[in-house]
């Protein structure tokens, strides 16, 4: 069983022609379609999907869903959305294998997929061999093609503009000729993007790295307690709140557990956790990659406590 996940974006020859050229087996696809953007790209992207949907199921006879990804640019929230789909698609079968393709779409959304299948990699070390993400390399780029045509079109213009052989449509013309002029002077001067989209209050989307270590059990009770409490002015206080919703004792022993396991879960470790240096303490958060991976393994409070619960039976035991 091969799914294959394809973010949709401007592209379409790298997201189905190297699987048809190389004969891939593609059992089931599944386009990630974007959600956010100016009306013109929007359109353009599902136009894209709707023609990838078709052409991935009479050229490759594959299963094809469109999955819509609400906002291009929130990485944690598609970060938790490829963890479940990537895993949902693991346990389908055990021959079942996902491939990401990581080749189109906004950066956060294509970062976040990659990411979360290399997490899943770490945690599922017997499945993975069947967690793949690749990328494809276009032939050629056709911007800038189309600017040498807008720069001839607009070359045409100047000269039907400069003859003597005005017409009544030289209004038309010169305008078409101006917008020509701006569009190539722009390319020229910046490439084939334009200034940078605010997100969030700033203009820069921080992507975590995960950690190359799987997590260990009471690891994930320090983890829990932490995406439920948010934040510890000291690693005892932490200590001290996780003894009691665990019914244990706080002792030295204990104490000594929770600093060596935080320590382990810190940024000279996993880097699940971050400590700000406070005097005699260190102020303890979860990192933004803890926060994704507490995001990714609970759904509710409910799964939350049910998880420390037998995490806790199992210390006790």
């Amino acid at each position: 069983m091969q799914t294959h996940v394809v973010p949709v974006g401007f592209d379409y020859d790298r997201l189905i022609a190297p699987l048809i050229r190389d004969q891939v087996d593609v059992d089931r696809v599944i386009l990630l379609e974007g959600a956010v953007g100016s009306e013109s790209n929007v359109e353009y992207s599902q136009n894209l999907s709707k023609k990838l949907e078709k052409d991935f199921k009479n050229l490759l006879g594959a299963d094809t869903n469109r999955v819509v990804v609400a906002d291009v640019y929130d990485y944690d929230a598609a970060f938790e959305q490829a963890y479940d789909l990537i895993n949902d698609q693991l346990d389908i079968a055990k021959d079942a294998e996902v491939w990401v393709n990581v080749s189109a779409m906004p950066r956060p959304v294509s970062f976040a997929y990659a990411t979360a299948a290399h997490s899943i990699m770490v945690e599922r070390q017997a499945d993975r061999d069947r967690i793949h993400t690749y990328y494809t390399a276009p032939e050629k780029y056709l911007e800038t093609e189309l600017a040498e045509e807008v720069r001839a079109a607009k070359e045409l213009l100047g000269d039907i503009l400069d003859s003597s052989n005005a017409t009544e449509f030289d209004q038309r013309i010169r305008e078409r000729h101006q917008t020509a002029a701006d569009l190539i002077e722009e390319f020229d001067e910046r490439g084939t993007t334009i200034g940078a989209k605010p997100v969030d209050g700033g203009h820069i989307i921080e992507l975590p790295v995960a950690s190359f270590r799987n997590v260990k059990p009471f690891e994930k009770i320090i983890l829990f307690e932490l995406g439920e409490y948010g934040e510890f002015d000291s690693v005892s206080e932490l200590a001290e709140m996780l003894a009691r919703d665990m019914n244990e004792e706080y002792t030295d022993s204990f104490r000594s557990k929770v600093i060596y396991n935080v320590d382990r879960l810190g940024p000279g470790g996993k880097g699940y956790i971050e400590q700000e240096d406070r005097g005699k303490s260190y102020r303890t958060r979860l990192s933004h990659i803890g926060q994704l991976w507490v995001r990714a393994h609970a759904e509710d409070d409910d799964v939350l406590a049910q998880q420390v619960q037998a995490e806790t039976d199992t210390y006790q035991n």
